[in-house]
């Protein structure tokens, strides 16, 4: 385990799944080292893509199109789990859009009474968001009671 927060939470699980799955698409702009020069630093985009465990054990996309199917199978109180996908890109000098490799997290959401739990692991790429960034962008999210 990489990284655990625990949190006062007075929701539910179908909640946080709603929440969870409006941040799918979202994106932002941060700071990083350049992919093909050392030391150069690039404005690059982070855009943010969710999955939900379904079925105990398939991922399956969570967006605001689809969360309302979804939270009907959720219990509210318990664990569930996403995949946190970020997808990386930055403008050329001809203003065109080139990906580069992202990260991917894991998360776990416990819900035990009204404290709510996440264990979050970057299980794949270069590490460029740290894992608490991604639990602060979820209790951030759920602060706007989106």
């Amino acid at each position: 385990m990489e990284f655990e927060q625990r949190n006062r939470y007075y929701a539910d699980l179908p909640f946080l799944v709603k929440v969870i799955a409006g941040i799918d698409g979202k994106f932002g702009m941060f700071v990083t080292e350049s992919v093909s020069r050392k030391g150069y630093r690039i404005q690059a985009r982070r855009e943010i893509g969710v999955e939900v465990v379904t079925n105990g054990l398939d991922f399956s996309p969570l967006n605001y199109r689809n969360v309302d199917s979804i939270i009907d199978t959720i219990e509210p109180q318990g664990t569930i789990d996403f995949r946190v996908s970020l997808k990386y890109s930055y403008l050329d000098g001809k203003y065109n859009r080139v990906p580069f490799k992202g990260d991917i997290f894991l998360v776990r959401a416990i819900l035990e009474g009204d404290i709510l739990t996440f264990r979050i692991n970057h299980i794949d790429g270069p590490g460029r968001t740290e894992c608490g960034r991604i639990a602060d962008t979820i209790i951030d999210e759920l602060r706007r009671g989106s």
